[in-house]
């Protein structure tokens, strides 16, 4: 979606083989004029704290509750101005049931559809760009574009639906569908990557015992609060899998993490601590937390890296802390006020040894 509208500008010829349809709302970026420039910088501060306050650690308006409250015309209404403002204003700043009503959702998932008609010129394209009715909306990873929609109007762009026509070969000359051969000069994968847990498996951790992580979150990820793993000490994770992550503003999550984690080694340094992991019975609590709130809505109904869906075998379980940034500061922040109840610490050494290799 980011590099299609791009490609297309210089290409003589784009055929995007499409795997899924995605509902994708435009950026709305523009230049920014020299007094507004100055009106930001001038109140950074302010931003910055309404921005770690805010849901999804943005600053966007916060949604109304409920969907079905408003009349068709102000519901359609609010969400043209939400869709006007840009970015991740429809998807988290129009109305907060969408997330977790059928009926809410379906209401957002067809107005997102309607400005998709409104913008790509042939009717039978539009409709392959558009999910299918009872797709819900927002419940994968909400992508913003810019002209990505327009692109489909282009003479020099071709959309083939590999769910009509699935692929069969990548040949010598380029790809064979079920009914056409494409020829191609360059073949690009877009085709997405494994979230949450890979990273940190390529990196071979091993924690006490010898267990790797790997084998600790063979079913799926396992922490106290995001932040530590029973069995390995001292590995700490940044909004990494059972935080907010990925549904948080990166910059602000991560300062939340780093200044979480520094004030806790302060605390084991002051105290003569060398070792910090999550107890096993915190470990298993904060798994259930994360089920409950994911089972409230509508997102494990979606087939989602969110829930494991892109990667071939991999365990389908909801991976990140769906209450919100401003609610999952208060819990790690009450935590430590509290001493880490939920963790478990050991005296240092008199020769610091690494606790994780």
């Amino acid at each position: 979606m980011q590099a299609i509208p791009v490609i297309a500008e210089q290409a003589a010829h784009l055929t995007v083989f499409q795997r899924t349809p995605y509902f994708a709302v435009p950026l709305q970026n523009k230049p920014l004029s020299d007094a507004e420039d100055r009106e930001i910088k001038a109140h950074y501060a302010e931003l910055r704290a309404s921005a770690r306050a805010h849901y999804g650690g943005v600053n966007i308006l916060e949604a109304r509750p409920h969907a079905m409250a408003d009349t068709p015309e102000a519901r359609r209404a609010h969400y043209q101005s939400r869709y006007d403002a840009g970015g991740f204003n429809v998807w988290c700043g129009s109305y907060g049931d969408i997330f977790h009503d059928a009926e809410a959702n379906e209401t957002a998932a067809e107005f997102v559809r309607e400005k998709i008609r409104e913008r790509v010129r042939d009717p039978k394209i539009a409709e392959m760009l558009c999910p299918r009715p009872g797709v819900t909306y927002g419940t994968k990873r909400q992508p913003c574009e810019s002209g990505y929609f327009e692109t489909y109007n282009r003479d020099n762009v071709t959309l083939v639906d590999i769910h009509a026509a699935p692929i069969a070969a990548i040949t010598p000359r380029g790809v064979r569908t079920s009914d056409a051969e494409y020829a191609l000069d360059y073949l690009i994968y877009a085709t997405g990557f494994d979230a949450f847990t890979a990273a940190l498996f390529k990196m071979n951790v091993s924690g006490r015992g010898g267990r790797s992580l790997n084998e600790h979150w063979a079913a799926g990820p396992r922490t106290y609060l995001g932040l530590c793993t029973a069995g390995f000490p001292n590995l700490f994770n940044i909004t990494g899998p059972q935080s907010p992550s990925v549904f948080y503003n990166f910059p602000p999550g991560i300062e939340m993490h780093c200044e979480w984690i520094a004030a806790c080694i302060e605390y084991m340094e002051a105290r003569g601590l060398g070792t910090i992991d999550a107890d096993p019975a915190s470990e298993e609590d904060w798994l259930k937390h994360i089920v409950e709130l994911a089972d409230r809505s509508l997102m494990p109904k979606a087939s989602s890296w969110y829930m494991g869906d892109s990667i071939p075998g991999k365990p389908r379980v909801f991976m990140f802390y769906l209450g919100g940034g401003k609610r999952y500061r208060e819990l790690i922040e009450r935590e430590a006020a509290a001493g880490y109840p939920g963790f478990r610490f050991a005296a240092a050494r008199a020769e610091p040894v690494p606790a994780v290799s």
